[in-house]
């Protein structure tokens, strides 16, 4: 049959216009993907779906209608409609395969036999009073026939509200294989994209005959239901992307539901053989099994695929433009392959391998560590070549303070080494230490003993001596551990996780930790809370406060922002106050513990202590910004600070008077982060209520600021500096990676043994824990 096209007949003004250049329009969507992307060949990977030019979205039986399948769902409709709207104004080209014409027709059909029974029935018996009246079952048909319109109706008023105007299209099986009808259908829909219209298919189910098991012909796919259709569209019309929605999450290896069955985030052409599908939606013709052949139809004419959830509140309303940004969402359909596994594949084996470590003496992973620390000193060479094409890929690319995060020295390395093999020393009294033990009973004695978190979670920016550190916390804790480093530091990062590997493997426990060499957003991995147990981030106040964001359901340990003060009080000494300020500012200014502002006690304006400092920061090529107070008391001021929150990370800060030390506090309060604070004075009365009173991570007393940190604590190395109140806060060692579990052990007892009517009581006893006692 051929297609039946019926155009809105009032278009929108912006469509009118296309009508009369709709150069306009192409040009348009040129300037928004510069080249279209030649036909034939899918994408590789979900971050190229952002190219994306000709996209169709399917919408499946269960995500058009409501639950009782009498009626459309309205408020997911809309919201669909705008996302689609939204992409179609950037300049793509829509293309919608609808179902909901049977369940809006039933809908109707149900309403006018209600009143038309209730109408009888009242001329019949002469009263108001009706009896139970049932509605026969209704044949699909003519429910698609009395929907169809209203349907059509119903999108058509949905768009216009976006300026967008809409056709529709009805085909058949016929529309597909008549070569002639095909030609006509392809031509009409090209010429709707075009005039930059949304065209909106559906199967004729008015006409429409009962779908014929196993009547594909060959290399053409039949058009048994929408699935199948829109697969046919998309490669007919050479479209990027299929977006299928129904109303499950993607594909599974197992049917939903069921024990152990898990969401496939990449399904390749050859893994049919390891599915076991399940029974189909609760409407519609297909099921899983028809959406899975369909998609591999449509991959293999050159279009990629997504099948994810349309129904599900928490993303309906922004699930479209998240697939097409490439967030990992559904089940994506790709050739290719990667050669390594995937990032769910690489936490199970880290998790597996984790648990073996994590059952090691104290003694051998402290020999890991050492063997590490060796690594770092003898590989020394390899990985400060590795670190010079950083550089050179760096430069001008990235900001001096990034930069300087970047690079990586002799002096460094031999530093690490250093804290690493402190570290192992430190770490033999850590997994399996009893902190508590109590006699609950005769003969049941309880233990509190440190246990691993599980699998953490590192992203980090720049800094690759970030890896090392935090790889040798994660074996002396047990931890099995995910590392996501920047681009920009790929290849120092992958030789200096290949030495991890290297003394991993001297106890065979390679795969327990990973680095995510994968395509994947920190955005994705944050979304995997049933595999990763903590997340720790190490970089930017951006990039950490992004990621608090994205983790909803994982923990977060670390701080957004490093705006750490300096405050000079009355009483201060000279000599000291130079030194702590030029130590604390200029020793390593992109580091989260440099101070960012310089607070001065009123007293001291004008005073030598002051022309002193600003003598110093001068020498130093410190940029100064004043702060408001400090501005009004000066003729010629330096460039006022836009705002009193400001990290610098570089050589740059920024100076404010005070009144007090209260006042000083005050203002820590306000506009600092609670990472690192300092009170220069020789008041030892100030400067126990100032280390009292200020709420920070940590608090110094006539000590730079650049203290803070792991290694120059004792820690032997740190994954970050927390500056949360719960589990961990300041420099985060191997204390803050471990957690806790009860052990219990008794000789059959039972709750009811210690009830009114039992025979024992308790005796909560605590039982002393001698000094390196393990379980």
């Amino acid at each position: 049959m051929f297609a039946r096209l019926a155009m809105c007949s009032r278009l929108p003004s912006k469509i009118r216009q296309s009508n009369v250049c709709p150069v306009s329009i192409r040009a348009f969507s040129q300037a928004k993907f510069s080249l279209p992307r030649p036909h034939g060949k899918s994408f590789a990977h979900r971050s190229e779906l952002k190219q994306a030019k000709r996209i169709v979205v399917k919408l499946g039986s269960a995500v058009v209608t409501r639950g009782d399948e009498c009626g459309l769902a309205l408020g997911r409709l809309a919201s669909i409609v705008e996302q689609v709207a939204m992409l179609q104004n950037q300049g793509r080209e829509m293309m919608i395969v609808t179902s909901g014409a049977v369940a809006f027709g039933k809908q109707r059909l149900r309403h006018e036999i209600l009143l038309s029974q209730s109408v009888r029935q009242a001329l019949h018996s002469g009263q108001n009073q009706l009896k139970d009246m049932s509605v026969p079952v209704l044949e699909a048909r003519a429910c698609a026939a009395a929907g169809q319109s209203g349907l059509m109706a119903l999108y058509e008023a949905m768009f216009t509200q976006y300026s967008i105007c809409t056709a529709q299209i009805l085909v058949t099986n016929l529309d597909f294989h008549d070569e002639q009808k095909r030609r006509n259908l392809n031509s009409t829909l090209h010429e709707l994209l075009r005039m930059n219209i949304v065209p909106i298919i559906n199967t004729n189910d008015a006409v429409v005959p009962p779908p014929v098991p196993n009547s594909d012909l060959q290399g053409v796919i039949s058009i048994k239901d929408n699935d199948s259709l829109a697969a046919r569209l998309a490669v007919e019309m050479k479209a990027d992307l299929l977006i299928a929605l129904s109303d499950v999450q993607g594909l599974y290896d197992s049917p939903p539901g069921t024990d152990d069955a898990k969401l496939i985030d990449i399904f390749y052409p050859g893994d049919q053989q390891s599915i076991t599908y399940g029974t189909k939606s609760r409407v519609g013709i297909g099921g899983m099994e028809a959406k899975v052949k369909a998609a591999l139809w449509a991959l293999q004419g050159g279009t990629s695929v997504i099948i994810a959830n349309g129904t599900d509140p928490k993303v309906t309303g922004h699930v479209i433009t998240d697939i097409v940004e490439g967030k990992k969402i559904g089940t994506f359909f790709s050739e290719v392959k990667p050669a390594g596994p995937t990032v769910e594949q690489q936490t199970e084996m880290a998790r597996h391998a984790g648990r073996t470590l994590a059952s090691l003496l104290p003694e051998q992973r402290g020999e890991i560590i050492c063997c590490l620390a060796e690594l770092l000193t003898e590989k020394k060479d390899e990985i400060l070549s590795a670190n010079r094409k950083d550089m050179e890929f760096a430069a001008g690319r990235l900001s001096q303070p990034m930069t300087n995060r970047l690079s990586l020295s002799t002096a460094k390395l031999n530093s690490l080494a250093i804290g690493l093999r402190q570290l192992a020393v430190s770490s033999r009294d850590s997994v399996g230490r009893v902190l508590r033990r109590t006699r609950v009973a005769n003969n049941l004695e309880l233990e509190q003993i440190t246990v691993p978190i599980g699998v953490l979670l590192v992203i980090f920016e720049s800094r690759p001596d970030c890896l090392p550190q935090v790889s040798a916390l994660a074996i002396a804790s047990g931890n099995a551990l995910l590392l996501k480093g920047g681009k920009e530091a790929s290849n120092t990062n992958k030789i200096l996780h290949q030495l991890t590997q290297e003394a991993l493997a001297i106890h065979g426990v390679t795969d327990a930790i990973q680095l995510v060499s994968t395509r994947e957003e920190v955005e994705d991995l944050c979304r995997l809370d049933k595999m990763i147990d903590l997340i720790i981030p190490r970089g930017s106040s951006q990039l950490v406060r992004n990621i608090q964001r994205a983790a909803k359901g994982i923990p977060v340990l670390g701080h957004s922002e490093g705006v750490c003060h300096v405050f000079i009080d009355s009483e201060a000494s000279i000599d000291k106050a130079i030194e702590v300020v030029r130590d604390s500012k200029c020793d390593y200014p992109a580091a989260c513990n440099a101070m960012e502002t310089l607070l001065i006690h009123r007293d001291m304006l004008r005073t030598p202590l002051f022309d002193q400092i600003i003598d110093m920061l001068r020498t130093e090529q410190v940029k100064i910004h004043a702060g408001p107070r400090f501005a009004s008391y000066l003729t010629f001021s330096p460039s006022e600070v836009k705002s009193l929150r400001t990290e610098y990370g570089d050589l740059e800060c920024c100076i404010e008077v005070v009144d007090s030390m209260h006042d000083a506090v005050d203002h820590i309060h306000k506009y600092g982060s609670s990472h690192t604070d300092v009170i220069i004075t020789e008041n030892e009365d100030t400067a126990e209520q100032f280390l009292q009173l200020v709420d920070s991570a940590c608090v110094f007393w006539n000590a730079s600021s650049r203290f803070a940190d792991g290694y120059r604590f004792g820690l032997g190395a740190e994954v970050g500096i927390s500056t949360a109140r719960i589990h961990a806060r300041g420099p985060v060692g191997l204390d803050g990676l471990l957690t806790t579990k009860w052990v219990l052990r008794g000789e059959g007892h039972t709750v009811a043994d210690f009830s009114e009517q039992g025979s024992m009581k308790y005796l909560h006893e605590n039982i002393p824990v001698p000094q390196g006692h393990f379980n």
